[in-house]
């Protein structure tokens, strides 16, 4: 009985692609939605069909793969039933308004159609992203040391960063839009300003939280000012240091799309703004598709990174 049932959980990724196969082929779209010039869907699809059973054939063979196909192949099955759904309620009923939530095939279309232009977008937000986010994480960083090793710079300087650290990187837009020489120059400046923040307040909080036995050791050593920071504080304020990264990184897309949407030339905020402003939000969707995307590659990149870094807490928080 164990068997059968995992043996239906491998399969279920197949079921869940031919029942939307079924659904896509079987009923007509609404004549209210704008006909596809090409079957962009269809062809994901049977893509996505090869790929399920070539897994469940793989499963045969390789027990790591096949306990990880078991485990999520309900959730794929669960999946391939929502998006079977909502092609029913957009383009083959028409159930919601044509215009705000056009069909899967239209959706796709951009992506084959426009894909030099999304290109350029994605390559513009990366740019401004990790220059941004570098900076920010930088001077997040040496602001943090500062705070949280020095009393006097913590005396001096954090009641400033208490009144400025809260206020949303994108109210500052319209000011520092008309004191930055470029656009470029002022997005670079709010996703910094947004990483900044919470890099920074990790940082100092995690350095003061270290325990004092181990500054007191390292004194009794003879342990000068820079060894007690980069060997003691800040390693033991590196899991408080990637949190603060993480809470950044999210903060920084979305003074990203902000920024991009006030006056910048390309990025994905900018597609997004533009297609919506020429109502065509196959290409809203579409942005948003990448956004999704971006965003999870960029923080799988860090969890990966900070898996490493931090070995000894593999597995308590995941991604």
């Amino acid at each position: 009985m164990k068997d059968t049932e995992n043996l239906l959980f491998r399969a279920s990724p197949t079921f869940g692609v031919v029942l939307a196969l079924i659904i896509q082929n079987a009923v007509p779209d609404n004549p209210l939605h704008p006909a596809a010039t090409h079957g962009y869907y269809n062809a994901l699809l049977l893509a996505l069909l090869s790929v399920a059973v070539l897994a469940f054939v793989l499963s045969f063979f390789l027990p790591n793969f096949r306990t990880k196909l078991t485990e999520k192949g309900p959730f794929l099955a669960g999946a391939g039933a929502l998006v079977s759904v909502l092609n029913l309620v957009t383009a083959k009923f028409a159930l919601l308004p044509v215009i705000f939530f056009p069909s899967f095939d239209n959706i796709l279309a951009v992506f084959a159609e426009q894909t030099p232009l999304l290109g350029k977008c994605i390559w513009y937000s990366f740019r401004l992203l990790i220059l941004g986010v570098f900076w920010g994480v930088l001077l997040g960083f040496i602001t943090g040391v500062c705070l949280g090793f020095s009393r006097r710079v913590y005396y001096w300087i954090n009641p400033y960063i208490k009144l400025i650290g809260p206020i949303p990187a994108t109210a500052w837009i319209p000011l520092v839009l008309t004191t930055f020489p470029t656009p470029f120059g002022a997005s670079v400046f709010i996703i910094a300003l947004a990483v900044w923040f919470p890099v920074q307040l990790m940082t100092s909080s995690g350095i003061q939280n270290t325990s004092k036995v181990y500054f007191e050791v390292g004194r009794t050593l003879g342990a000068g000012t820079f060894f007690q920071v980069f060997k003691i504080a800040v390693p033991a304020a590196l899991p408080n240091i990637f949190q603060g990264m993480f809470n950044g990184i999210c903060a920084a897309f979305i003074a990203l799309m902000t920024a991009e949407m006030f006056g910048a030339k390309y990025g994905i905020g900018w597609y997004i703004s533009y297609m919506k402003a020429m109502m065509m939000y196959s290409g809203v969707y579409a942005g948003l598709i990448m956004i999704a995307v971006f965003c999870t590659v960029i923080i799988t990149a860090l969890f990966k990174v900070r898996s490493k870094v931090l070995n000894w807490q593999k597995g308590l928080i995941k991604w």
